[in-house]
């Protein structure tokens, strides 16, 4: 069993996504939210639950893709998975601030 641990980064992403959908219907906002929270609540008992990030490669690095969205975590050797980011699947993955380069 591992402890979950929202970085700002996947708080600011559940923000946006919330404020997004909400322009439209707040009743949806809150599903999609209420959604993506109880699906990374499934890394607690298996954390390994989610596949390798395709664009990372890292085995400590992994996704579950919900709906449209992909909750992309880390695993770390101390008892802890860190929610890294909440990526939408139609937008590109090299612009995910989350995991942007330094040049």
């Amino acid at each position: 069993m591992v402890k979950i641990v929202w970085t700002s980064r996947s708080l600011t992403d559940l923000e946006e996504i919330g404020d997004y959908i909400s322009r439209d219907s707040h009743n949806y906002a809150m599903l999609t939210l209420e959604k993506l929270i109880e699906t990374a609540k499934l890394i607690e008992t298996n954390p390994l639950i989610g596949r390798v990030v395709p664009e990372v490669k890292q085995t400590n690095i992994r996704e579950i893709i919900t709906g449209n969205y992909r909750i992309i975590y880390q695993i770390s050797n101390k008892g802890f998975a860190y929610v890294l980011t909440i990526h939408h699947s139609s937008r590109l993955f090299s612009n995910n601030p989350a995991f942007k380069k330094n040049k």
